[in-house]
């Protein structure tokens, strides 16, 4: 049920760009509920040397479980660590797919806090073993640096920032999802979206250290890469493929000495079909690169 539930994001585009082969070795730092890793192993049927990696425990058991009977590798650690691991035991693989979009399920489960649609409590951990919570920064930080999150990572106006910031110091504590959206749409004028997906983002990506993680990872990548080898990676927001974009510009400008060459000149996008049968997929972009 889980794995219906959650809709691999850009699969043609995906496999477009990584054009597995029988045989090759396929590592997946993002595997989640294995849409995406389905479609490939079903290919290359090299179970024995693909890893599929996810930091979320539910995740992980459930990999665990929809592959007991094959000798794929699956790890519960976030990317960063799972890729690390790789580098010191000397693997290298054939593609690599990373997909930092928080899944279905994450985003459906309304216990683990992640959306303001469901009402839950105030999470927003992928990995429940930290310490961490989206309620601590809610309640627990000054005004100033709620705002300066706000602007950072949710990419919101200084001014509704700091307004947003302001309301919820005044009216702490908050102990659910909907009690905190509750106040943001009650502070905002009508918009397209709702006016709280910017402040939730960023609060999910200070919870998670998500840009830090993918910062520190991108520059391993080619260490863990055959040549010949394929990397995509999908993002969701301009902060995270801003971060993809310059390290693929910046890798496969060295002339001879580069690492990458870069195989999406511009990133590919959710194909209208598929935004009808996954909105989520709107905000995707997919950029890939090939070790050289």
């Amino acid at each position: 049920m889980t794995e219906e539930l959650h809709k691999p994001v850009m699969l043609s585009e995906v496999l477009e760009v990584l054009k597995p082969r029988p045989g090759e070795s396929y590592l997946d730092l993002t595997a989640g509920y294995g849409g995406h890793a389905s479609e490939i192993l079903a290919v290359t049927r090299n179970y024995k040397g693909s890893v599929l990696v996810d930091r979320d425990p539910f995740a992980y058991e459930f990999l665990k479980g929809k592959y007991e009977s094959e000798p794929v590798r699956i790890v519960n650690e976030d990317f960063y660590n799972a890729v690390l691991h790789e580098i010191e035991c000397g693997n290298t693989f054939d593609m690599i797919l990373a997909d930092f979009g928080v899944s279905s399920p994450q985003l459906d489960k309304s216990e683990r806090g992640f959306s303001f649609s469901k009402d839950g409590p105030l999470d927003m951990r992928m990995d429940q073993r930290q310490g961490l919570t989206a309620e601590r920064i809610v309640n627990k930080w000054s005004e100033r640096e709620l705002s300066e999150l706000f602007v950072k990572y949710g990419e919101e106006k200084p001014g509704f920032s700091k307004m947003i910031a302001r309301e919820i110091v005044h009216h702490r504590p908050f102990k659910s999802t909907k009690e905190l959206a509750d106040l943001i749409k009650s502070k905002s004028r009508f918009s397209r979206t709702h006016p709280a997906t910017r402040i939730f983002q960023a609060i999910r990506i200070q919870v998670n250290d998500e840009l830090s993680v993918i910062e520190k990872t991108l520059p391993l990548i080619p260490k863990i890469l055959k040549p010949g080898g394929r990397v995509a990676i999908i993002t969701f927001h301009s902060l995270e493929d801003k971060l993809v974009k310059d390290y693929f510009k910046e890798e496969s400008s060295f002339g001879e000495e580069s690492k990458l060459m870069i195989l999406t000149k511009t990133p590919k996008v959710a194909g209208e079909m598929e935004l009808i049968i996954n909105p989520r997929a709107r905000s995707a972009k997919l950029r890939a690169a090939k070790r050289i």
